[in-house]
């Protein structure tokens, strides 16, 4: 009696259910972000449990749609969310910067102290001469934690500002050398202490 009259209140319907419509496809569509990353990255425990949340809270806003077909103002809340949902989880992916890169950079100028502040940060490094279209060039080749990344920009804008910088998305690493972390930092996704 009390859904009923919910349901058929018209503030309800016009206003309460596109707005939970739309978060609940912005909360989606987020999610489904992440979970491509995730599978990306083989993140084999991750990527199935975040897909169950997507999947699940999709029906709840499509089975709202399809009890409604005749409101309009519906499919505008479901494809308003949808879009938000795609920047969003840009936004969250960004922000948590999961993720391994590896970063070339290529060297006209002298690149001694670069190579120098980037081997003092704890940062592993390979050092190639290459041939350029100018002559001979360094070709220095790192892997870095994707949240490093504008560290390391900085520090290369800071010794050489017209380096050549290639960035390319890594799925797994073995050995190498990576700064070390501080005891006080946690891993978001394993909930532990990192030593």
């Amino acid at each position: 009696m009390f859904s009923i009259m919910i349901m058929g209140n018209p503030i309800f319907s016009l206003i309460i259910l596109p707005i939970l419509i739309f978060f609940a496809r912005v909360a989606d569509v987020t999610l489904g972000t992440l979970r491509i990353v995730f599978i990306s990255q083989g993140r084999r425990t991750l990527a199935p449990l975040v897909g169950f949340f997507e999947i699940f809270i999709w029906l709840l806003a499509m089975g709202q749609i399809f009890s409604n077909l005749t409101n309009f103002l519906y499919y505008f809340a479901y494809a308003g969310g949808f879009a938000m949902g795609n920047y969003v989880g840009l936004i969250v992916e960004d922000k948590i910067s999961l993720g391994i890169l590896s970063l070339h950079l290529i060297l006209n100028e002298n690149p001694e102290s670069l190579i120098k502040e980037l081997r003092a940060q704890g940062y592993g490094l390979t050092i190639l001469t290459a041939e350029g279209i100018k002559g001979n060039v360094k070709l220095l080749v790192l892997i870095i934690q994707r949240k490093n990344l504008s560290k390391i920009m900085e520090i290369i804008r800071n010794f050489n500002p017209n380096a050549f910088v290639s960035i390319e998305q890594v799925k797994s690493v073995k050995g190498g050398a990576f700064p070390t972390r501080k005891n006080t930092q946690w891993d978001l996704l394993r909930r532990k202490k990192i030593k």
